[in-house]
């Protein structure tokens, strides 16, 4: 436990904005549906209550829930005192609770493998497991960033939707953010527009608080206006993150993503998404196959509880849409940037993965 707990205050050390970190033998996690006005943490030894917060979106993103899976594989090694049994439904429990994003279902199913073998030391196990995924994770939104920030030029303005970042992520900048961030700290000039993103406005809420954070130049606008701005030029790349890859490219991300890939294509602005290879997901073969999560319509009929249409309207909310691959100019991974044919590059970036393990 000791050596989980110095890898958190190390994290912490780096100006890193965590989602999620274990102190003092508890889960604490930022409740991101409170951001920006609130920084509210919450602090538990239940993994009930992780599961909770990941269905409800108090935690949310692609590389934070995919953490998540470690930290709930962990906790309940830690309560159960090393119950291989209990672990394995752990593990049940927590890939029920997201079924868009694969990074969750990967993380406990590598968490499992280890869980799996029992045995006295299985706690021990798991810590070094957890400790491992948390280290490659961060280390990813770097070298991810770096091969991005390759893309962005002096003097670009960016669009990004939703919100990749730090706290999707592991606190460095996630996906997208962690291209702009790199960007930025290499001395480029350049600019930001943050989707609001409905229903949830994570854009508005926390990307812009993040952008804040990292001193980084943004404007705010509706979701509804990236075209016109592409048409008047004002745009010069888009950099969105992703919750799943298919293997043959295909992008599945926040609903609204497919909305401006399309206005990329029609202005000849490049677009991009940021992802680890951890989120690509080989199983599938192309975007069509890949379970999009809808969610409960009361989600975009009010807004924190506070109702936004008349009593009774009917309302439809996918959580995410599928971007065909032929609107994608690149994938940023950790390994590089994936270029068109995608099946064959991102098959050859599964098989230098799997060579250097």
């Amino acid at each position: 436990m000791l050596q989980i707990e110095e890898l958190v205050r190390s994290f912490q050390d780096q100006e890193l904005l965590l989602p999620v970190w274990f102190e003092n033998e508890k889960l604490h996690f930022i409740d991101q549906k409170k951001l920006p006005f609130e920084s509210e943490v919450y602090s538990t030894t239940d993994v009930k209550d992780l599961t909770l917060a990941i269905k409800n979106m108090n935690i949310r993103g692609s590389g934070a829930i995919g953490t998540c899976g470690a930290w709930g594989i962990y906790l309940a090694a830690l309560q159960s005192n090393g119950d291989p049994q209990k672990v394995l439904k752990t593990g049940i429990l927590l890939k029920q609770t997201r079924p868009t994003a694969v990074n969750l279902m990967k993380t406990v199913d590598e968490m499992l493998s280890i869980a799996k073998g029992g045995g006295s030391d299985l706690i021990d196990r798991i810590e070094q497991k957890t400790i491992e995924i948390l280290e490659r994770q961060l280390a990813f939104e770097h070298e991810l960033g770096r091969y991005g920030a390759e893309m962005i030029d002096d003097g670009d303005s960016i669009l990004t939707h939703c919100h990749s970042g730090a706290l999707a992520g592991s606190g460095y900048g996630g996906r997208a953010l962690s291209v702009i961030r790199k960007a930025h700290e290499q001395g480029k000039d350049i600019h930001v527009y943050t989707c609001e993103t409905r229903p949830y406005l994570q854009g508005a809420r926390i990307t812009a608080y993040e952008l804040k954070k990292f001193g980084i130049s943004h404007t705010l606008i509706t979701d509804n206006m990236s075209g016109y701005l592409m048409s008047r030029g004002k745009v010069q790349k888009v950099v969105v993150g992703s919750d799943r890859v298919a293997g043959n490219g295909d992008l599945a991300n926040k609903i609204g993503t497919y909305m401006h890939a399309l206005a990329a294509k029609a202005n000849g602005v490049s677009f991009y998404t940021a992802t680890s290879s951890h989120t690509i997901d080989h199983d599938v073969e192309a975007g069509r196959d890949i379970e999009v999560e809808f969610r409960d319509a009361s989600e975009v009929t009010s807004f924190q509880n506070r109702p936004i249409a008349p009593e009774g309207t009917n309302a439809l909310y996918p959580s995410f849409d599928i971007t065909p691959n032929e609107l994608i100019s690149g994938i940023i991974t950790e390994k590089g940037v994936m270029t068109a044919p995608y099946r064959s590059t991102l098959q050859n970036l599964r098989s230098t993965a799997a060579s250097q393990t």
